[in-house]
């Protein structure tokens, strides 16, 4: 029997992927004015320098600032003019302002799963953007707990339940993530409801396990989150 319920935050709740990606675009427009960037294969190279940085700078608009300001230095061969460097800082800057805006559906979503199970935010990132974006987002009246961690990996799942004082078999969690949100709770025995967002972070979509999972739902929007939920609890009672 499934009794606790985990949300995501960002692109699950509310949106969030999109806004990095507008900073992206805005981060090849000043970079393209150094380098061809048909030749450069410059996502590629940003992703490489954003996943070597995480372990330093963690997730978030702040890493990802920190990470085009080395990716532009880095492949313009410190050509970049300290103006477009402070440019660059300014994307990051309104990353971390813009506006906290809810996934259609989701309020109804979650008040109709805290009617019958105990819910909890579980969200990564920076504890200080995602708490203002918890403030900000007015469903935190419905979690019975919230939960920033550094990183959504087995052994964060693990501690939490641990907290929670429930096992992995009575836990599902609901995300657009299959790599930091869904993987690992089942991993470790609990359930999945996969909602994928229509953009995703190539680093989060860097997993080989496959939604096809019988410990995993997936939903097409914030609608059907209370149906999986509960086919997940009639698959969990057999």
């Amino acid at each position: 029997m499934i009794e606790w319920v985990g949300f995501d935050g960002d692109d699950t709740l509310w949106h969030s992927e999109g806004y990095y990606q507008d900073a992206h675009a805005q981060f090849e427009e000043i970079v393209g004015r150094y380098v061809d960037l048909a030749n450069l294969r410059l996502h590629d190279r940003l992703l490489a320098v954003e996943r070597r940085n995480i372990k330093l700078f963690g997730y978030g608009a702040k890493g990802m600032t920190l990470s085009l300001l080395e990716a532009a230095i880095e492949v313009t061969g410190s050509r970049i003019s300290a103006a477009d460097l402070h440019r660059i800082i300014g994307i990051g800057k309104q990353v971390l302002a813009h506006p906290v805006k809810l996934l259609p559906g989701i309020r109804e979503a979650v008040e109709a799963v805290a009617a019958t199970h105990r819910v909890v935010l579980i969200t990564k990132g920076d504890l200080f953007h995602q708490e203002q974006k918890v403030a900000a987002c007015g469903l935190a009246d419905l979690f019975h707990r919230i939960e920033i961690v550094s990183e959504k990996d087995e052994r964060s799942y693990r501690r939490l339940l641990d907290e929670f004082g429930v096992g992995a078999e009575r836990f599902a969690m609901v995300g657009n993530s299959l790599r930091s949100d869904i993987a690992p709770v089942v991993e470790l025995g609990g359930w999945g409801i996969y909602m994928p967002y229509h953009v995703t972070w190539a680093h989060e979509a860097d997993t080989d396990f496959a939604a096809a999972s019988p410990r995993v739902a997936q939903v097409s929007d914030a609608g059907g989150i209370a149906a999986a939920l509960a086919e997940l609890g009639l698959r969990a009672a057999a």
